[in-house]
């Protein structure tokens, strides 16, 4: 582990994001010869032998382990489709809305403007509120809402990757949400009661790109639009148990690994604790910084998963980006649409290589104010 371990970076991409080290040396171990047969498991048909199959167990295993370090209840499943979370834009509505029905959209950011433009081929959908005209600095109270009538669902994003804004509390209104989590999965707890689907892609916190997890509650699957193609239809994938198609084998393999690792690690309450320890050191060193750096989101809507702050001039950012990366701190640099620099520190970013990145930004600083 040696050589690997001081041969790493630290690796704030937005996402595919960092992994933990010691699950990628055991994927690396099994990855030719998977459980002494031979061939590795990317070579195996998903369906395998009727006495023994190796790829059902893995993605069960997956299923629950997912359902259990979330603490979601009972009545949910979890489906994995491929196509990114961004594919789930045009299934929610095409799966949950009717001729009479429609769904509305938090527009606080990039991701929710995609699902707005993307959603609105499939289904009656409208926008219920929108932070653009405050430049996306901030989520809504409940109260600020409007819904209308016939509103089957609200979707949100509970943090917007690229603004760095998130929704702390989610909002308590009489119709249920769908929430694109693509940055948060097992990241936080959340109230389970208020949420009919939940969905993200895995390379955020969960493993490489190529699944997305559905997280839906059984109980509406009988009431869902049966007009839909089979590949599309959320009650298709639940009555297969997500095996409709030749699912996306090495991605699954490797979320189930990350879920041993995070339920080695403490769970989700540990890996919420390790996030709130992770962004405070950020967002105090930001802070703290006679406004060298600035963040422009308003404090009480903060990511904790994705730091955005900006400098003085473009020529300093340049050169922090630079230097950062001569310290072994790579893809700092904020999306094309917005700029600045963008700090991405999921699960399985340590604490060190915060501090790390916090040390750096106070000596960027000393030597440029």
């Amino acid at each position: 582990m040696g050589q690997n371990a001081d041969n790493r970076v630290y690796n704030f991409s937005a996402g595919p994001c960092t992994l933990p080290l010691e699950v990628l040396e055991e994927a690396q171990a099994e990855l030719v010869d998977y459980c002494g047969l031979g061939m590795s498991l990317l070579e195996m048909s998903h369906r395998g032998p009727i006495s023994e199959p190796i790829f059902e167990p893995i993605i069960e295993e997956t299923r629950r382990l997912a359902l259990s370090l979330w603490n979601a209840p009972d009545d949910f499943d979890v489906l994995f489709m491929q196509g990114g979370a961004s594919g789930q834009f045009p299934m929610v509505p095409m799966n949950l809305l009717d001729e009479h029905s429609r769904g509305a959209y938090i527009n606080t950011g990039h991701w929710v403007k995609m699902a707005l433009n993307d959603a609105q081929f499939s289904g009656n959908i409208y926008q219920a509120w929108s932070g653009e005209d405050e430049a996306f600095t901030r989520s809504p109270d409940s109260s600020e809402i409007r819904l209308k009538d016939r509103t089957r669902y609200v979707h949100l994003c509970s943090n917007e990757t690229i603004g760095g804004l998130r929704f702390s509390d989610f909002p308590g209104l009489d119709v249920p949400l769908v929430a694109d989590m693509s940055s948060e999965m097992l990241a936080r707890a959340i109230p389970w009661e208020k949420f009919d689907i939940v969905f993200g892609g895995a390379q955020k916190n969960l493993g490489p790109a190529g699944v997305t997890l559905i997280y839906i509650r059984k109980s509406i699957l009988g009431s869902l639009n049966v007009e839909v193609p089979r590949t599309f239809s959320y009650a298709a994938q639940h009555a297969s148990r997500s095996m409709a198609n030749t699912p996306p084998v090495f991605s699954i393999w490797m979320v189930n690994k990350v879920l041993h690792w995070l339920e080695r690690n403490g769970g989700v309450n540990e890996m919420e604790k390790r996030a709130n320890a992770r962004s405070k050191l950020l967002y105090d060193c930001i802070d703290n910084s006679d406004e060298f750096y600035r963040c422009p989101v308003q404090t009480a809507h903060r990511s904790q998963m994705n730091v955005v702050y900006k400098l003085p001039t473009l020529e300093l950012e340049k050169s922090f980006l630079e230097q950062a990366a001569q310290h072994r701190l790579v893809n700092l640099r904020g999306h094309g649409s917005v700029g600045g620099i963008r700090a991405s520190i999921y699960n399985a970013m340590p604490l060190k290589g915060v501090e790390t990145l916090v040390n750096f930004m106070q000596e960027f600083k000393h030597k440029n104010a």
